[in-house]
């Protein structure tokens, strides 16, 4: 009774200030970090189990059926992107961002709450950081009882530490995370930087179940977040613009441009890693060549790519068989213009090169960091035989590269009413530079003479 009615008062007092000083219940010295869990759990009783059930700590969605009736879950855990590639056999540099302690490989134990980290998501000293291939233990520098002794509510820096981060870097991955949303402007984020919203504003669900479209829930088409959420059904003066909501998303008029302030990585070629070639920095002052990952393109101010998208999509798996002589579609977004669910969504279009078995055609996932790692040997073969062990998937021993492309949902860097997309930035009489008709499933543009459904 006493632990409930302690952590009743510590949930409270949190809500209403945001931070509460612990250094009353947290004393120290602590050996490992995981004893600052089991400390933490000596009050909130429970919270580990409900984390332990969450996309967060099993890096997956919830269980669910595909097409063919096959009971599947997807997420970091077993998806392939083309930026680092998948995170199998690289967990120690992968798992740098996991919420918990020690996922070196893959004996780790999921079912152990104290493994949970609870302080980078609740640190409120601006202190705690993980190293950065320490299989998501703390830097060895940090002062755990000061952090421990305060914590509070999430901050943008709590989560952008990781979620802005994404791929490598500031900007990498999401196009629309970066650096300049720790403390974005009006100008940038309406939301954030106006109104002062925090990721936790929107993106706060019920027992540590965050809400918001990861890889799984893409998969599931299921835990969206909705301007609607928020914002009334019909939410513009004229009515033309309401009559919109039907068929397109708030982000595609609401968000013109991505990027705005730090560049985004566009490009990523795998096939020239290795070389001992000089690298440029582009006109953003970006590089464009790494040896160990190969050339980079990089854009700012990116007009988004439109397509149907109806809430779910399907994503490439280990195995799955490709055709060489075509692009490889990491994510294959569901809804066109006849399905009722489904809206012109803007999107951040990752292309690249990556490495596939041209044997068995399929894609590869090399190992890339540690023991064996191409980082170290710039190896492919040796890579793509640790990588693919690491799957149980056969390695022929024969390797290409081949395109791939990947869909990342634009939905941050809400610009104000004043910057919204007008109606000529889509519909005109010459050809839109905006909205490509024809990949929409029309012959021309549906408002102007001539054009019409087909």
């Amino acid at each position: 009774m006493k632990n409930f009615i302690l952590s009743i008062f510590l949930l409270v007092t949190i809500n209403f200030y945001g931070q509460m000083d612990h250094s009353e219940y947290i004393e120290g010295p602590f050996e490992k970090p995981q004893d600052i869990t089991e400390t933490c759990l000596m009050c909130h009783e429970g919270v580990d189990t409900d984390i332990m059930k969450t996309r967060h700590w099993n890096w997956q969605g919830q269980e669910f059926a595909d097409q063919n009736g096959n009971k599947m879950k997807i997420g970091k855990q077993n998806i392939i992107n083309n930026f680092c590639v998948a995170t199998s056999s690289n967990w120690p540099r992968c798992t740098s961002c996991h919420i918990g302690y020690g996922w070196e490989d893959n004996s780790f134990d999921f079912n152990d709450g104290n493994s949970i980290d609870c302080l980078i998501c609740h640190d409120k000293t601006g202190t705690y950081k993980k190293t950065p291939t320490g299989a998501g233990m703390p830097d060895p520098k940090v002062d755990l009882v000061k952090v421990a002794q305060n914590v509070g509510k999430p901050t943008n820096q709590n989560c952008g530490v990781c979620h802005f981060n994404g791929g490598g870097g500031t900007g990498v991955k999401h196009g629309d995370l970066d650096g300049s949303m720790f403390n974005p402007s009006a100008e940038l984020d309406v939301h954030m930087g106006k109104l002062g919203f925090t990721c936790v504003s929107c993106h706060a669900g019920e027992n540590h179940q965050i809400l918001g479209a990861s890889h799984g829930s893409m998969a599931m088409g299921e835990n969206h977040i909705s301007c609607a959420d928020c914002h009334k059904k019909e939410p513009h003066k004229k009515k033309l613009l309401n009559d919109h909501l039907a068929s397109v998303a708030c982000e595609t008029c609401h968000i013109p441009t991505f990027a705005r302030e730090e560049p985004t990585k566009t490009w990523w070629d795998w096939s020239t890693a290795g070389q001992d070639k000089k690298g440029e920095k582009d006109k953003y002052g970006m590089s464009t060549y790494n040896k160990k990952k190969g050339d980079f393109e990089w854009d700012k101010n990116v007009v988004p790519e439109y397509r149907w998208y109806n809430g779910s999509a399907d994503y490439y798996m280990f195995g799955d068989k490709l055709d060489p002589n075509q692009v490889v579609a990491l994510n294959s977004l569901s809804g066109d213009k006849s399905d009722e669910k489904a809206k012109i969504t803007p999107f951040k279009v990752m292309r690249g090169k990556q490495i596939y078995d041209s044997k068995n055609n399929y894609l590869i996932v090399p190992k890339l960091f540690g023991k064996g790692g191409f980082w170290k040997t710039f190896d492919w073969n040796a890579a793509a035989e640790l990588g693919m062990a690491s799957i149980d998937l056969p390695y022929s021993g024969e390797y290409g590269f081949i395109e791939t492309e990947m869909y990342w949902p634009i939905n941050h860097m809400v610009a104000p009413a004043k910057d919204a997309l007008r109606c000529t930035e889509c519909h005109t009489r010459s050809e839109s530079k905006r909205l490509d008709w024809e990949k929409l499933g029309y012959d021309g543009d549906p408002m102007s003479k001539g054009g019409r459904f087909k």
